[in-house]
């Protein structure tokens, strides 16, 4: 049988439905029976990770290991987390349960380095970016992560809380494009949309360079380890 996926989500929902979409798209069915079992704790009440890194929200943490906790006793066999800068407080999920969490950041990671060269992109959210996640995480692989300017930053997560908010339409869509546009003139070679909003706007084709998915990555990785022996 293959293994029980469990979900933290709601960070925010509609990156959470993606991930689920995607993983339903990405497993190899025929039937309805050989799906895998996916539990979903999406719980939008979780604190904003951004404001708890910059030291002014509180900490997701507590939040972050009680879903992580419920999940467990629902029939979990292992974790993911449909957001990326979560995985700040991965100390705190793995504290409180004793199965494993697959890592977005370290699929992600191993997805961009096996395809591209040494200088990428990354578009992340505020307190992904501040806590150094992809940077630590590409200095393992010998690569370069390039990031927006400051004042870009800034721009940048106001169209993300545009996204969160449902606005996914042309306007969102061109905006996030000049973004990836301008790591592409700070010299990246690929984009890794690095914060699980990006996507729901963004393609390899607007992107116009190669583009790393973040739950993309991780929904291979969760498959895999889903479905080994």
């Amino acid at each position: 049988m293959p293994k029980v996926v469990g979900i933290i989500g709601g960070m925010g929902p509609a990156a959470c439905v993606d991930l689920f979409a995607k993983l339903v798209a990405a497993t190899p069915a025929q039937h309805d029976q050989d799906h895998l079992r996916i539990l979903i704790d999406n719980n939008p009440r979780i604190p904003n990770r951004n404001d708890a890194i910059a030291g002014v929200g509180p900490s997701p943490g507590p939040h972050l290991a009680a879903a992580a906790r419920g999940l467990e006793q629902a029939g979990a066999d292992f974790l993911v987390i449909a957001c990326n800068t979560a995985h700040a407080f991965q100390p705190d999920i793995e504290a409180a349960v004793t199965i494993p969490l697959l890592s977005m950041i370290e699929a992600t990671a191993d997805a961009a380095t096996a395809i591209t060269g040494a200088r990428i992109g990354v578009l992340a959210a505020d307190g992904c970016r501040n806590a150094g996640l992809y940077q630590r995480a590409f200095a393992q692989r010998g690569a370069d992560a390039i990031f927006l300017s400051d004042d870009a930053q800034a721009a940048f997560m106001d169209l993300v809380y545009a996204i969160k908010a449902g606005d996914v339409g042309p306007g969102a869509r061109e905006r996030m494009a000049a973004f990836a546009q301008t790591l592409r003139e700070a010299g990246a070679q690929a984009i890794v949309a690095a914060c699980t909003e990006v996507p729901l706007v963004l393609t390899e084709q607007t992107a116009r360079a190669p583009l790393i998915n973040s739950t993309d990555a991780l929904v291979a990785r969760a498959v895999a380890v889903a479905f080994a022996d």
